[in-house]
């Protein structure tokens, strides 16, 4: 099974809710995971083999939120071989701005940029449209949960 790394960008505390509640169901289904908040390359240590999942809101004019920012500057300055690791991303957003999960798109872009390879497609959840998010990521996960088998 997997090991996956969960770097949590929260302002209101929704991605952080949604961060245990995606730990919670990837333990479930046998895989083992740790939550980084705040998120550091210190701690993630030697990232060969594992998976990173950014579980992130956006925040103000489309940025990263505070908690994740400190991070994403390592990412962008250090510029870490991720090569041997896999990432995805949950990101939550208001479809009504033209900023729509601006911070998930800028993490996809950190790590990719950084060599790491994705594992499927974002998951994308309009907050306006979902009452509870984690039902939008719960539907997600049932895709996303069998390309881990690859890795």
């Amino acid at each position: 099974m997997a090991q996956i790394h969960l770097l949590v960008g929260s302002t209101l505390g929704a991605a952080e809710y949604l961060a245990d509640h995606l730990a919670d169901r990837l333990n479930e289904a046998g895989h083992q995971t740790r939550i980084h908040n705040p998120a550091s390359l210190a701690e993630l240590g030697d990232t060969a083999g594992q998976l990173l999942l950014a579980v992130t809101s956006t925040h103000g004019a489309g940025e990263i939120p505070d908690n994740l920012q400190p991070f994403a500057r390592e990412l962008a300055l250090q510029q870490p071989n991720l090569g041997r690791s896999h990432y995805a991303v949950v990101a939550l957003g208001d479809s009504n701005y033209d900023t729509f999960c601006a911070a998930g798109h800028q993490m996809q872009a950190l790590l990719e940029g950084c060599g790491a390879q994705p594992v499927g497609t974002p998951c994308l959840i309009d907050v306006t449209a979902q009452d509870l998010p984690e039902d939008a990521a719960d539907l997600w996960l049932v895709t996303w949960l069998p390309l881990l088998s690859g890795l």
